[in-house]
């Protein structure tokens, strides 16, 4: 039975006792809160394996927490579910470009949000237990067993999710991947995505690469290359 560590920040207490109720029964070790402020300070305090994080909190609202757990090296490695019922895209996209791994609207099926946490978990797992290859294509340098990347000799810093989509194609060059094959590559073939995010991934690999982002080429109607030549 999975033993991860999971915090839970949702202000609708309706809501925190389903998903609370529904973590237990799957066996992770869940801790919640109910506002922005109390997610941070109880941060500080614990380590966790995941976060869900609803955007709609009062005070600090969930995207700022993102960012403010993002950008700390302490904490920027945990991956964040969000949780929104603005079935807004653009707060959507947002939150994926601060870092975070994933997203559910309201109402979700307790199913549904199980099986992302799942997939996630399984994703930063391979993070964390990656191949031992170094590739080094131009100026770009990957080192999966230091999570590390480079280009022109300066570190770039990537999401796990980003990391992931970026060794798909790099173990491949010259591979057009479709959005679902990258999907099912990176997250496992049980995990629920549009294609907007995979595109909304891409795009933020690009622009963190810089000079070396052109060689993550769209094959227009079909998905995505590396091209090293």
């Amino acid at each position: 039975m999975a033993k991860e560590k999971i915090l839970l920040v949702e202000d609708e207490e309706d809501i925190l006792e389903l998903i609370a109720y529904n973590l237990a029964q799957a066996g992770y070790q869940a801790t919640s809160v109910m506002s922005g402020e109390e997610a941070l300070q109880q941060v500080k305090r614990d380590m966790y394996d995941l976060i869900i994080l609803d955007l709609m909190l009062p005070g600090v609202d969930g995207l700022e927490v993102c960012k403010i757990l993002k950008h700390d090296r302490l904490t920027a490695h945990i991956p964040i579910i969000m949780v929104t019922a603005k079935g807004e895209e653009a707060d959507v996209v947002i939150g994926l470009e601060l870092g975070a791994d994933d997203y559910v609207t309201k109402p979700f099926s307790p199913r549904i949000l199980l099986a992302r946490i799942k997939a996630v978990l399984r994703q930063q797992q391979r993070v964390e237990q990656p191949e031992t290859r170094v590739f080094t294509i131009q100026e770009l340098y990957i080192d999966p067993t230091r999570y590390e990347v480079r280009v022109q000799g300066n570190p770039v810093k990537l999401t796990s999710t980003e990391f992931g989509v970026l060794l798909c194609l790099v173990r491949r060059p010259g591979w057009v991947f479709t959005r679902n094959q990258i999907i099912d590559t990176v997250k496992g073939d049980d995990y629920i995505v549009t294609d907007r995010t995979v595109d909304v991934q891409i795009v933020g690999l690009r622009k963190k690469l810089g000079a070396m982002g052109h060689l993550i080429e769209t094959v227009r109607g079909v998905g995505y290359r590396f091209n090293n030549e």
